[in-house]
C-alpha cells in the first residue's frame, strides 16, 4: 500500500522488469519500490547496465513492469501508454526537427495535442523566456549551437506543463564546461516550474550538483537513497562509497557497539569511533572486523609521532589546480590518499618520501554494510 500521509508524484512498488535475452531472463530492474515526491528533483544514478534507464522507460511507459505497480498521484499507470500519461521525456539525442525553427519545435507538441493557436504562441513565449532564447526564436534548430539545442529540448518538453519530467541522460553530448552551465540551468527550471523532474545519469557530479535526492542503483536494485550530502558522507555500502566520490577503505575491528555508533581499533592500533548505517549496528558484534571509509579531504598530513591514526611513506604527490592529492604508503594493498586544498601557503613542506602520520576526525569515519 502506498503511503496516503505523503503527496508523491510517482510511485514504483515492487517493479520488476524481465527481458528475454538469447532464451535466458535478465532482471534489468529487481523489486525495485521508490517513492518520488511531488516538485522533487531525484536523480538515478549508476553504471551503465543498472537498470535506471529502464525504471524511466517504465516511468515514461515505453516498457511495462513484469510485476509491480507504478503509480502517479496514488493512480495506478502501468498499463497506460506513453501518451495517456501526464509525463514528458527528454531524451540523450533531443530528437528536434532540424527543419523547423526553434518556436515551431517548441510548438509542436502543442498543435498535437489540439491547443488553440493563442494558447500556443502564449505558451511558446513563456518557454522561450524560460530558457532564454527569444532571439533563437526563428533560427532553424540545426542552426544553433549543442548547448541551445538542449534548451529548445527541454523547453519543447515543459511546454504542455507535464507534472513529471523525465531525463534520459541528456548532458552527456555536451562539453565539460557546457555541461556544468546546464545543470545550473536545470536546477534553475525545475525550480521555476515546480514540475517534479526525474534524471538519469552515470555522472555522480551532475547527481551531486542539481538533486534533491539521489538513488543509487546497480544490478537492477536501489542500493541507497537520500540527499546528496548523505550519500557522499555517509555511503552506506561498498560500491555506493566507491562510486559516488574518491575514498579510502580500511579494515578495523570492531570494539563496542553503542546504538548507531561504533568504537574501533585501526591497524595502526589507533582507537577512533564510527557511525554505522541502522541495518549494520542492529546486527554488529563485538570482535568482528568491519570495512571502514575516510574521503581522502577528511584527512591531512601531520608529522608521524603527532597522535596520528595511520602513518606511512609519502609515495606521490599530485597537483590538481585546486587541490593536491598526497599518496601515503600504509601497508595495505592501495596508498591512502589525502585531498588537501590548495593555498598561496604552498603544500605544507612534505616531499616524497617522506614519513608522515595521517590524521581524520571522528566524525569522518563510517562503517559500511560489508
Amino acid at each position: 500500500m502506498s503511503d496516503k500521509t505523503q503527496s508523491f508524484a510517482i510511485e514504483a512498488i515492487g517493479v520488476t522488469k524481465i527481458f528475454d535475452s538469447a532464451g535466458s531472463e535478465v532482471r534489468a530492474v529487481d523489486d525495485v519500490s521508490i517513492a518520488i515526491k511531488e516538485n522533487e528533483f531525484l536523480t538515478l544514478l549508476g553504471p551503465s547496465g543498472c537498470g535506471k534507464t529502464t525504471l524511466l522507460r517504465m516511468i515514461a511507459g515505453f516498457d511495462h513492469p513484469t510485476k509491480g505497480e507504478i503509480l502517479m498521484e496514488g493512480v495506478d499507470i502501468s498499463g497506460l501508454p506513453p501518451f495517456k500519461r501526464p509525463v514528458n521525456t527528454v531524451f540523450q539525442s533531443y530528437a528536434l526537427f532540424p527543419h523547423m525553427t526553434v518556436a515551431q519545435n517548441i510548438g509542436f507538441g502543442l498543435e498535437m495535442l489540439g491547443k488553440s493557436k493563442s494558447e500556443i504562441t502564449k505558451t511558446i513565449d513563456e518557454m522561450l523566456d524560460l530558457v532564454q532564447m527569444q532571439e533563437q526564436r526563428n533560427r532553424r534548430t540545426d542552426q544553433i549551437s549543442g548547448g541551445q539545442q538542449q534548451r529548445v529540448a527541454l523547453a519543447r518538453a515543459l511546454a504542455p506543463h507535464p507534472k513529471v519530467l523525465l531525463l534520459d541522460e541528456p548532458l552527456s553530448a555536451l562539453d565539460y564546461k557546457l555541461r556544468k552551465e546546464m545543470q545550473i540551468e536545470l536546477k534553475r527550471l525545475q525550480n521555476e516550474t515546480g514540475i517534479t523532474f526525474v534524471f538519469v545519469t552515470h555522472d555522480q557530479e551532475e547527481a551531486l550538483t542539481m538533486s534533491d535526492r539521489v538513488a543509487v542503483m546497480q544490478n537492477g536494485k536501489v542500493l541507497q537513497l537520500g540527499s546528496p550530502r548523505e550519500i557522499y558522507e555517509r555511503p552506506a555500502e561498498r560500491f555506493v562509497a566507491n562510486f559516488i566520490g574518491d575514498t579510502n577503505f580500511i579494515l578495523a575491528d570492531l570494539t563496542a557497539v553503542n546504538g548507531a555508533e561504533a568504537s574501533l581499533t585501526l591497524p595502526s592500533g589507533a582507537k577512533v569511533t564510527s557511525t554505522m548505517p541502522q541495518d549494520v549496528a542492529e546486527k554488529a558484534a563485538a570482535g568482528s572486523t568491519v570495512t571502514i571509509v575516510v574521503r581522502p579531504e577528511h584527512a591531512v598530513l601531520a608529522a608521524p609521532d603527532s597522535g596520528s591514526e595511520l602513518s606511512g611513506t609519502l609515495s606521490n604527490i599530485v597537483y590538481f589546480g585546486t587541490d593536491t592529492h598526497f599518496f601515503v604508503d600504509t601497508g595495505d594493498e592501495k596508498p591512502f590518499v589525502a585531498r588537501i586544498q590548495n593555498s598561496r601557503g604552498g603544500d605544507g613542506g612534505f616531499k616524497k618520501g617522506d614519513t608522515v602520520g595521517i590524521k581524520f576526525e571522528d566524525h569522518a569515519v563510517q562503517v559500511l554494510k560489508d
